[in-house]
């Protein structure tokens, strides 16, 4: 197998280096990976200004590239560079991510928009997070990223991704596996100011997330609450298929 991987945390973030030894013994790994931090970056790719892309040493890859850009425009831009090369990629794995992606908050995760790149693309593809923004443990998202290669390069469809979120925790003291739905990620929030002498004012964003305790158990926001791993299908058809049906009948005319 050929796996492009790539993150939102940096070519030099423990998770990704973890990651591509994990599954070195999967297949070739090539890596796609954003020059500095990137995280909470979303969807967004680079259009008007130009990015730089150049070789880098990496551990465990045949080839790694550091880019000048978003996690999306690093599987755009990987995956054109291997296509030029003669390399077709068969999976993408995005991650290991420093912190959480649950619930709402894979709208803004650049780990989970680079994973739904490859599903733009036809590849199967899989965003793997630890639930802690300093983590210590990468032994069981790395045993997670193995087993959903073995496991789903034949199975999981090519327009959809795998999302995993993994205790910070030792393998032994994990509960289990939860296969999920995307639940709410609310926060208490806020806009910290800073001082400054002159300029307009400048804030900081920063919150807790809300402990739910009235959800149902299959979310991925409760599994991880309890310190299971949490295993969550998902796919970029935003569509509400029910609420269209209802609003055939309100009458839009032109």
């Amino acid at each position: 197998m050929n796996i492009l991987i790539c993150n939102d945390d940096g070519i030099s973030a423990r998770g990704i280096q973890e990651l591509a030894k994990a599954l070195s013994g999967c297949g070739k790994i090539y890596v796609f990976a954003p020059d500095g931090q990137r995280s909470a970056s979303g969807h967004s790719i680079t259009i008007k200004d130009s990015i730089f892309a150049c070789e880098a040493e990496f551990p465990f890859a045949e080839k790694a590239w550091k880019v000048g850009g978003t996690p999306a425009d690093c599987v755009k831009i990987g995956l054109e560079i291997l296509r030029q090369q003669g390399i077709s990629v068969d999976m993408i794995f995005s991650g290991i991510n420093h912190g959480a992606n649950l619930g709402t908050d894979v709208l803004y995760s650049g780990t989970v928009s680079a994973a739904v790149e490859g599903a733009l693309n036809k590849i199967p593809s899989v965003a793997l997070s630890v639930y802690e923004h300093k983590p210590t443990h990468f032994e069981a998202a790395c045993r997670m990223a193995v087993q959903a290669c073995r496991l789903g390069a034949d199975r999981l469809p090519c327009r959809n991704v795998l999302n995993i979120n993994v205790p910070d925790l030792p393998e032994a003291d994990i509960k289990g596996v939860k296969i999920t739905r995307l639940g709410p990620r609310e926060y208490e929030e806020w806009f910290c100011p800073q001082e400054v002498e002159e300029g307009p004012p400048l804030y900081i964003y920063a919150g807790e997330p809300v402990w739910y305790t009235d959800l149902p158990e299959d979310m991925d926001v409760v599994a991880a609450q309890e310190q299971y791993i949490s295993v969550t299908p998902i796919h970029f058809d935003l569509t509400d298929h029910a609420l269209r049906s209802e609003v055939e009948k309100w009458g839009f005319q032109f």
